[in-house]
C-alpha cells in the first residue's frame, strides 16, 4: 500500500477528529486497506482525498471503521444475573428513575435489550436510557429498528413476541413501546464530554478494539460519570485489570461498582 498510514491517521483526525492512534494499529489498519483496495485505490494519501469528495466513501469509511458487531441478549446469562441481581440492587440504592447510559450503542440491540427487561418492572414513561456511538449511520439503522432473526437469536421468546412484528421471512421491526425508552444521540468515547451521575454504564465489547492507554482513559471517565455506588457492565472479554486503580470494584462477574 503506497503513501503513510501516520500521515492518513493524522489527515483523518484533522478531518473527523477521529483519532486512529487509539485503536489497536494492526487490526484498523487491515480493516481500512481492505476498504481502500475495494475501491480500486493504491495509496493512502488517494483515498484520502476520495473521503474528502465523495460523501457516500466518507460514510461509509465511518461506518466500516467503527465496531457494529452486535446482537440482542448477548450472553444471555448475565441479563438473568442483571434481572436478578443488579436491577434490584440499583433499585435499591438508586430509586425506581434510574439514569442509564448504553455506550457505543451501535444498531441499539443492548438499549432496546434493557428497555424490554425493565418494561417487566416499570411503566412505560419511567424508563429513559440515555444510547450513544460515533456512527450517525447504525444509530439511523437503530431508530429505524428492523433487525435480522440473526441478531435475536438469543432473545427471550416472551420479548420477540409481545415487541416484535415479523416484516419477511428473517426481518422484524421492534415496537414504537421498546423505541420510546431510548433516547440516541452521537458519541466519540474519546473526545466529548460524558454524562454525569449515571447509575448504570453499559459499555460491552467495545474497549477490546481501543489500546491500553485509551482504554484507561474511558474506564476513568465512566467512573467520573458514575455516582458513587453506580455500576458498569462490560463485556464478557473486557475484565478490567486492576480496577482498584480505577477507583472501581468488581462487584459481580462483568459489573464493575465505582468506589
Amino acid at each position: 500500500m503506497l503513501g503513510s498510514y501516520e500521515v492518513f491517521k493524522q489527515s483523518i483526525y484533522g478531518l473527523t477528529k477521529i483519532d486512529l492512534n487509539s485503536y489497536k494499529e494492526r487490526q484498523m489498519k487491515r480493516r481500512i486497506e481492505a476498504l481502500i483496495s475495494k475501491h480500486g485505490i493504491t495509496s493512502f494519501s488517494e483515498y484520502f482525498e476520495k473521503l474528502k469528495t465523495d460523501k457516500a466513501a466518507f460514510e461509509e469509511f465511518i461506518n466500516y471503521i467503527t465496531i457494529n458487531v452486535s446482537e440482542f441478549y448477548r450472553n444471555p446469562e448475565q441479563w438473568t444475573l442483571l434481572e436478578q441481581e443488579i436491577l434490584p440492587y440499583l433499585f435499591d440504592n438508586f430509586g425506581r428513575n434510574l439514569k442509564i447510559w448504553s455506550a457505543a450503542c451501535s444498531t441499539g440491540d443492548e438499549p432496546y435489550s434493557l428497555a424490554m427487561l425493565l418494561l417487566k418492572m416499570l411503566p412505560h414513561n419511567k424508563i429513559k436510557i440515555y444510547a450513544t456511538d460515533i456512527d450517525k449511520l447504525v444509530m439511523e439503522k437503530a431508530k429505524i429498528g428492523l433487525y435480522h432473526e440473526k441478531s435475536l437469536k438469543s432473545l427471550p421468546e416472551e420479548f420477540l413476541k409481545k415487541y416484535f412484528t415479523k416484516v419477511n421471512d428473517r426481518t422484524y421491526q421492534i415496537s414504537d413501546v421498546v423505541k420510546d425508552c431510548v433516547e440516541f444521540n452521537q458519541h466519540d468515547l474519546l473526545k466529548d464530554s460524558y454524562p454525569k451521575d449515571c447509575d448504570i454504564i453499559i459499555c460491552r465489547n467495545v474497549l477490546i478494539y481501543f489500546t491500553d492507554d485509551a482504554k484507561n482513559q474511558i474506564y476513568k471517565k465512566f467512573n467520573q460519570s458514575l455516582k458513587n455506588g453506580g455500576l458498569l457492565f462490560v463485556g464478557s472479554t473486557e475484565q478490567i485489570i486492576q480496577a482498584q486503580q480505577l477507583n472501581f470494584h468488581n462487584f459481580k462477574s462483568f459489573f464493575y461498582k465505582k468506589i
